[in-house]
């Protein structure tokens, strides 16, 4: 019986030493492993030292290998011992040789019906054309989801090494944090995507991060900046402006984009540079001369793009009649847009069901029309004493048009007219609602000669896009609501910043249980150990059927 006890004692040496490494695995910490071996063989060592000597003190003999005497014994021990050891090795070369497979060959199967770990093969076109480091940095508060994480790890595996990912949390990392210049906050979900070309930002607080947002994200901090010149000299609202009515924030939120901000004095350079982008109004208050609409307009000919902030048309009461000098302020600009088939109209418009504070002259909408790249995703935007927008029958066949936003109600919406604040729907006057407020143009020119191209990064669609209002984007007005994504969302797709989309957005499902890193090691632990004893259970039933 005591004899029986010593395999019984060194197997569960074995295990307890196997516990140990287990332990020390999953938690991380070498004081586990140290008292689990310790204690554990202690134990196992004293009940078999006791073992021992009361076999001495019965005078029995203990066989073992060394002194055992007979070859045919001692062959056959070694044969057993041989066959088990070789299992094992032979176990442990199977699962170095699966991991190594594993880890260095890139054929990938997605079984998930959204194909979430399968990039599209755009993306994958794009990311193994990379030639520039990119950093991808997340900021989550608390357990980031898996997708995410299964997201981050595709692109760094197709990027050959160019892309490298993290994922933090600003709180316990508030110093790591503070470098990107944001308010740490325990809702927010960002990734900060960075280059040696700038930077871009991607929010995804309320959706899930697609691969679509990602890769065009990478695409915009990957390539050179974009430049966009803010016309000055009419009044417009100012870049360096950090009053309520600057553009100061607005200048911050393209710089963080990779777009850089320059004011152009059009009357004294009498040339719209040639790295120009982007040409943006905000609001002048007095008119242009003609020698710079027609500058403009040659510009928007040959292909260049235009963001239109048209300021509102001033009001009055019945007793105080506006001057002529009054009627001239804040242009419409029509001389130019006209040519491409819109007309701003001297009118307020007014919503008397979805509104800002008390101001029925100031819509809040998210009466959007279908454009992808600058529409999708946004919650309400408002605009401040916005104006109606016709479109003329009379324009090029080739002028594409499409309404950007429209007040959101239909019945209890108009433009009004009538500028003494005598606010009422006069029918066949007033343009009933939904009012459209903000058009998009787009004009596709043929080229004359099939040998003639663009200049490079200057294609020949002309972009134009016009808002009947600049005070949504002013320092007082861009935090609130989807007022900063919108003027963003803009001024890419004019920057041809948009790349016609990656992909078509996947809908992906988190059905999956999300495990800490903790239980990752746990399952991995389990499966190993599983493993070694099919193995040693195999090897003991295959050695006693060989001695039966």
């Amino acid at each position: 019986m005591l004899k029986q006890l010593l395999p019984v004692l060194t197997g569960l040496a074995m295990f307890i030493f196997t516990l140990g490494l287990s332990l020390f695995y999953i938690e991380g910490h070498f004081i586990l492993l140290s008292w689990s071996l310790a204690s554990g063989l202690t134990i196992s060592g004293a009940i078999s030292l006791a073992v021992l000597l009361r076999l001495i003190n019965k005078g029995n003999k203990i066989e073992t290998p060394l002194v055992n005497k007979s070859p045919c014994l001692n062959k056959a021990r070694w044969k057993r011992f041989a066959v088990v050891f070789s299992m094992v090795i032979a176990s442990l070369s199977f699962l170095t040789v699966n991991v190594y497979i594993a880890n260095s060959i890139t054929i990938r199967w997605d079984v998930t019906e959204a194909k979430q770990h399968t990039l599209s093969p755009n993306s994958i076109k794009f990311i193994s054309a990379l030639n520039t480091p990119v950093e991808l940095t997340a900021l989550f508060v608390g357990m980031p989801p898996k997708y995410l994480q299964d997201l981050f790890n595709e692109y760094e595996r197709l990027s050959g090494g160019l892309i490298s990912t993290k994922i933090i949390d600003p709180i316990d990392n508030i110093a790591y944090a503070a470098q990107f210049g944001n308010v740490v906050s325990g809702k927010e979900r960002k990734v900060i995507v960075q280059s040696s070309n700038g930077r871009n930002d991607v929010d995804f607080t309320d959706v899930v991060l697609t691969e679509e947002k990602l890769s065009n994200a990478i695409a915009r901090a990957s390539r050179a900046p974009r430049q966009v010149y803010f016309l000055s000299g009419h009044g417009e609202y100012s870049l360096s402006n950090e009053d309520n009515v600057g553009l100061s924030k607005f200048k911050q939120l393209l710089t963080d984009n990779n777009i850089q901000s320059n004011a152009l004095m059009l009357g004294i350079t009498q040339a719209i540079p040639e790295d120009c982008d982007v040409l943006i109004i905000a609001g002048p208050r007095s008119a242009l001369t003609a020698q710079e609409e027609i500058l403009i307009v040659d510009y928007l000919a040959s292909g260049g793009n235009a963001l239109f902030l048209i300021e509102h048309a001033l009001v009055t009461t019945t007793d105080k009649p506006l001057t002529e000098a009054q009627l001239q302020q804040n242009p419409s600009l029509n001389g130019i847009l006209n040519q491409w088939g819109l007309n701003v109209q001297s009118d307020i418009v007014v919503d008397f069901t979805n509104h800002v504070g008390n101001d029925v002259g100031s819509p809040a909408t998210k009466n959007y029309g279908k454009h992808k790249a600058i529409t999708e995703g946004l919650d309400y935007t408002f605009y401040v004493r916005p104006r109606s927008i016709e479109v003329l029958e009379d324009r090029r066949s080739s002028i594409k048009l499409a309404v950007i936003a429209s007040t959101a109600s239909k019945e209890n919406s108009w433009a009004e007219t009538n500028r003494h604040l005598d606010i009422q729907f006069d029918q066949g006057i007033d343009t009933p609602g939904p009012v459209p407020i903000s058009y998009v143009v787009l004009e596709q020119h043929q080229q004359k000669n099939s040998e003639q191209k663009p200049p490079e990064n200057k294609l020949s669609d002309t972009r134009i896009i016009v808002f009947t209002d600049a005070d949504f984007l002013t320092n007082v007005y861009i935090n609130q609501y989807s007022n900063a994504q919108m003027g963003l969302n803009v001024v890419n797709w004019l920057a041809e910043l948009d790349y016609q989309v990656f992909l078509s957005t996947k809908t992906i499902k988190v059905e999956r249980l999300d495990l800490t890193s903790k239980q990752k090691r746990q399952v991995m632990m389990i499966l190993l150990l599983l493993s070694f004893l099919i193995v040693i259970v195999g090897s003991v039933v295959w050695l006693k059927s060989k001695n039966h």
